[in-house]
């Protein structure tokens, strides 16, 4: 297995363009009115006839499942209104992170509507862990509670139930996490992903199977329709449904996409305080001292990258208790200084994350054995438990590899794990067989997490690397970027990026599309944001778009002004000073297929040239006097800078910088006629690669007299 860090990507593209696909695009496109490249995107995910199309466009409501499907559901309602009736004290216990923070908003909110008595509880990330714990149960038993409902969590809790019963405790409990063989003993155990449970759609979050849980109790209590109900709670509650939806990286399919585009609706209209105070708080800026607020546009992608991580930081550096205080919060003072709070934890979080990302990076590149183990496993007595799982997505998504990171923070000898996976390698499973080694496991196919003693952790390493020599192959280990379709710049403009809004929200399995460039010219490259990102654009030879490449610098893109690259690129709406423009960002580029093609016959035409081959004066073989001129000049700068290398690429991009577009065989040319009339002394120790020296010369060279100038001048042909 080789180092998978600076692995070129493999392009995939989703559209087949077969004949099938050919007949549903321009189907699509002609009975409900899209473009071409709409309906495109419409085929590749899925909806190959205009009526699925249409439906997914529009979202019908019709695609909210009906909520009394989930197995048990009836059993919780009965339970919980019994609870409400009597005045039982309930607890709503949740997982630290924000689906589990928007799951307890939103179960908490509306027990209390029903005028229940009701407390949450959710465990300390760094005390507590992961789950149910006899611990917690100790202290919601002290304060006189009778049932538990768990919300996010609880499904591995079959120990943690039983001694609840004995102290008079029934547990209610709502999960979406893989299930066991085994379930708890629960009153009811509301999980999509029970093998018994009918219910269709199995890809709810957490804070999803609450929404639907409070959607039964809502049918079953009240009398309305289904359709009343859930309208009515779609309104309290889906922009907490969408936050926590969008955060577990939920496909956005079927009713979640349906409940998220309302909720994100929601959040715009800014009715929660809380939401709003960290909204607020979020893009804030100092402008000559005083405060400015931007107003963002409410996508999925806003809500993933900037709300979500303020939210779940309080989990991860303090307690989650000020995210769900944050949304619970019924003033605005109370509710602007909470989200001032977590933007400070967050901003501590990225500090933390930088520290352990760069100490992982490190302990990669001197302890693992790239030819020998495909997953990542790095420990330290150092690492912020809170912060793990990020970095080690931030690794898995360097090299390509599954990765866990396990902290003993503290120098104790047990230890808390967080690990991330790739396609091929199910982390539920590989856990699964390693389990003997392990005191506590769970998670997704994706990502999961464990609790380890320390000497436990060489033998976890071998036997989780023995089953990922079973189960996964050289090819799912490279990395590989998707697109949609290749678009000509000409298919680029401002209704295309508008019509792309109708496909929102994004998510998984409703991606963000994607599109190729091929054989685009890169022009005026910069760095921004202090170098961090890089600014270019790129050009056909009539048309040029702008297009940024974030957290990629100009320097590590091994790219020069003037050559042709292939682009994997987004479309996005730039609005500046009012004015809109398009602009594309990057997801990955290369030099272009074309252009290795080209440089690899120009280097051979370059020879035949040379060893006395005809040629057509449109290949622009011949110099003159300013391109003579132009390469003499740029060589005797670069070596009065220190510089006596260059190669072809360096060389061609500074010269089309200077307005010279010489091209290859033109620039051989020179600098063979330079080094035989001995104005330089010209070496090439690879290819296309040259060293030089100027030499200095008494008396002024006549270019004229060159054998080679006289050879290419008699060899060219009409």
């Amino acid at each position: 297995m080789q180092k998978k860090g600076n692995a070129e990507k493999k392009w995939l593209l989703r559209y087949d363009g077969t004949e099938d696909s050919r007949q549903a695009v321009k189907a699509i496109s002609e009975q409900i009115g899209v473009s071409p490249v709409m309906a495109q995107l419409l085929v590749n995910r899925g909806y190959r006839d205009p009526a699925s199309a249409a439906a997914f466009i529009r979202m019908e409501s019709e695609l909210l499942c009906n909520p009394l499907e989930l197995a048990d559901v009836e059993k919780a309602v009965n339970r919980l209104r019994l609870a409400v009736e009597r005045g039982e004290k309930i607890a709503v216990y949740g997982d630290y992170d924000v689906d589990g923070v928007t799951a307890v908003c939103t179960l908490y909110l509306y027990l209390t509507s029903l005028g229940a008595d009701v407390e949450y509880y959710i465990p300390n990330r760094n005390g507590e862990g992961y789950g149910v714990s006899n611990r917690a149960i100790d202290t919601l038993h002290s304060h006189g509670v009778s049932l538990i409902v768990t919300v996010d969590t609880g499904i591995t809790a079959l120990d943690e139930v039983l001694y609840a019963k004995e102290l008079g405790i029934d547990f209610v409990i709502s999960d979406h996490h893989e299930c066991r063989e085994e379930l708890p003993k629960a009153v009811a155990v509301v999980n999509p992903h029970r093998p018994d449970c009918p219910y269709p759609f199995k890809d709810l979050a957490g804070v999803g199977v609450v929404f639907k849980l409070v959607c039964a109790y809502e049918e079953l209590t009240t009398g309305d329709s289904r359709r009343e109900c859930v309208a009515r709670l779609c309104h309290g509650y889906a922009d907490l449904v969408a936050i926590g939806t969008i955060a577990d990286v939920m496909p956005l399919r079927d009713e979640n996409k349906l409940i998220v585009k309302y909720g994100l609706s929601l959040i715009e209209k800014r009715r929660r305080l809380g939401l709003s105070a960290l909204i607020d708080a979020s893009v804030a800026k100092n402008d000559g001292g005083s405060r400015r607020r931007s107003e963002p546009k409410i996508t999925s992608g806003m809500i993933g990258f900037t709300i979500a991580p303020r939210l779940n930081a309080a989990g991860r550096v303090r307690s989650a208790s000020l995210a769900v205080e944050l949304l619970l919060s019924e003033t605005k003072e109370k509710a602007d200084a909470l989200a001032a709070e977590l933007c400070e934890a967050n901003k501590e979080r990225q500090n933390e994350e930088n520290r352990i990302m760069q100490e992982a990076f490190a302990k990669i590149e001197a302890e693992h054995d790239f030819s020998r183990d495909a997953v990542i496993v790095l420990d330290a007595d150092s690492w912020h438990q809170g912060v793990i799982g990020i970095v080690s997505s931030r690794v898995t998504e360097r090299y390509g590899l599954p990765s866990i990171l396990i902290t003993f923070e503290g120098g104790g000898d047990m230890g808390k794990g967080s690990g991330r996976s790739v396609h091929g390698l199910n982390l539920v499973e590989a856990l699964v067989h390693c389990s003997d080694t392990l005191v506590k496991h769970g998670g997704h196919a994706l990502a999961a997490g464990l609790s380890i003693e320390r000497d436990k952790v060489p033998a976890f390493r071998r036997k989780i690397n023995e089953y990922a020599a079973m189960h996964l192959s050289e090819e799912d280990l490279i990395p590989t970027v998707e697109a949609d379709c290749v678009l000509t710049m000409e298919q680029i403009h401002m209704d295309l990026a508008s019509e792309l809004r109708l496909l929102e929200p994004y998510g998984v399995e409703n991606p963000s599309p994607v599109f190729a460039m091929m054989g685009v010219r890169a022009e005026n490259i910069a760095g921004v944001g202090g170098g961090k990102h890089t600014r270019l654009t790129v050009c056909d030879g009539e048309r040029h778009i702008n297009a940024m490449y974030f957290s990629r610098s100009p320097e590590s893109l091994d790219l020069y002004v003037g050559e042709k690259i292939d682009i994997l690129f987004s479309i996005d709406i730039n609005e500046w000073n009012g004015k809109h423009t398009v602009q594309l960002t990057v997801k990955d580029l290369r030099p272009a297929l074309s252009e290795k093609e080209r440089k690899k016959s120009e280097r051979a035409r370059y020879l035949e040239i040379l060893e006395g081959a005809d040629f057509k004066a449109e290949e622009k073989v011949i110099p003159v006097r300013d391109d003579f001129a132009a390469v003499y000049n740029l060589v005797r700068g670069s070596v009065k800078e220190g510089e006596d290398s260059l190669s072809a690429r360096v060389f061609l991009s500074r010269l089309h910088a200077l307005g010279k577009d010489v091209g290859y065989v033109k620039l051989r040319m020179i600098l063979s006629i330079f080094a035989e009339m001995g104005l330089l002394k010209v070496e090439e120790p690879e290819e296309d690669v040259f060293s030089f020296a100027v030499i200095q010369t008494a008396s002024k060279i006549d270019l004229e007299k060159s054998r080679l100038l006289h050879q290419l001048q008699s060899n060219i042909v009409s």
